[in-house]
């Protein structure tokens, strides 16, 4: 198993990141002017800013309807890409992914409102400078970067608003991070558990609930695909990317960070083509799994594919929040 540590600092993980956008690799491939998203409904978490943002418009450009599912910039980020991409096909919608009430409020919303969609794309996430609790007690991070995609997608589907069938299944798309490879192990027996920790721990967690997004999302195009094949499940890393995900870091350090990201990390607009080629390239039909890295083909870590894990994450998800009184089944 896989524990490289390139992750589990601030100082360590910005340098893993400015290093491996030096790193040559073969790409997947290039859209092409028939790689079009007219007529499809493709839906991106965390709309609002960084990286969803500018997915957003790249969407619009290419003829999508864009639903951007946000916590906040109702409506002026929807006008920003009105703007920008010339598209007036563009649909704002509220969800604090802390809290499932509000993703249950979401999901009746895209029933009653959108209806279902071809692209699903789950781009949000938090880099929290200290444990905070949910309401339900979970801790933040935990539920914002790992479970509330496992929750969102799980009603999705159940309710039948990601569309199913061939040859042009829809597909959904997962944001996750190399940093996924850093965790030693899984730490099962404290699952859901809040657990305080401060910004020096920060990083390190936040590889780990990307590791379990990625087992996630792995076993979730298992489920999907095992009696034939209905939906695309994509995943990728995105490289260090000039956000705003950082904004909790202590104001000491914000000149610096501003600095080395602005100098070293890429832009949005850059970082975008691996979600939006995920999102629309013909060449991936029929494909139930990919991971890219950039735009690099990659196996993801030993870890997230072995089916033992999957099955226990997914059998331990579905248990806390039954638990917590929102059950799926």
């Amino acid at each position: 198993m896989s524990n490289s540590n390139k992750y589990n600092n601030p100082f360590q993980a910005t340098l893993t990141g400015i290093k491996s956008l030096f790193k040559k690799g073969e790409r997947i491939g290039t859209l092409s002017p028939s790689d079009t998203l007219s007529g499809k409904k493709v839906l991106i978490t965390g709309a609002s800013s960084g990286l969803g943002l500018a997915v957003a418009k790249d969407i619009a450009r290419l003829g999508g309807e864009v639903i951007m599912v946000v916590r906040s910039g109702i409506p002026e980020k929807g006008e920003e890409v009105r703007r920008e991409s010339g598209s007036s096909k563009i649909t704002m919608l509220y969800v604090d992914l802390s809290d499932f009430d509000s993703i249950n409020v979401l999901v009746e919303k895209i029933k009653t409102e959108v209806g279902p969609l071809d692209v699903v794309i789950c781009n949000a996430g938090v880099v929290a400078s200290t444990a905070r609790k949910t309401k339900t007690g979970l801790e933040e991070m935990f539920m914002v970067n790992y479970l509330s995609s496992y929750y969102f997608l799980r009603l999705m589907l159940k309710n039948k608003l990601i569309k199913e069938g061939q040859p042009e299944a829809s597909r959904i798309i997962v944001v996750d991070s190399e940093s996924h490879r850093d965790p030693a192990a899984y730490n099962w027996d404290a699952f859901g558990t809040f657990t305080p920790h401060t910004m020096g721990k920060t990083v390190a967690l936040y590889g780990y609930y990307k590791l379990l997004l990625i087992t996630f999302t792995y076993e979730l195009s298992r489920r999907v695909n095992r009696d034939g094949f209905t939906h695309s499940v994509f995943s990728l890393c995105p490289g260090p990317v000039n956000s705003n995900i950082a904004r909790e870091a202590p104001p000491l350090f914000q000149p610096l960070i501003k600095l080395v990201f602005g100098i070293f990390f890429r832009s949005p607009e850059k970082a975008s083509e691996p979600v939006v080629y995920l999102a629309a390239s013909k060449s991936l039909e029929g494909k139930s799994f990919e991971y890219l890295f950039l735009m690099q083909q990659k196996e993801i870590d030993e870890k997230a594919m072995d089916p033992a894990n999957g099955k226990k994450l997914w059998m331990l998800s579905e248990q806390l929040i039954a638990q917590l009184g929102y059950g799926l089944n």
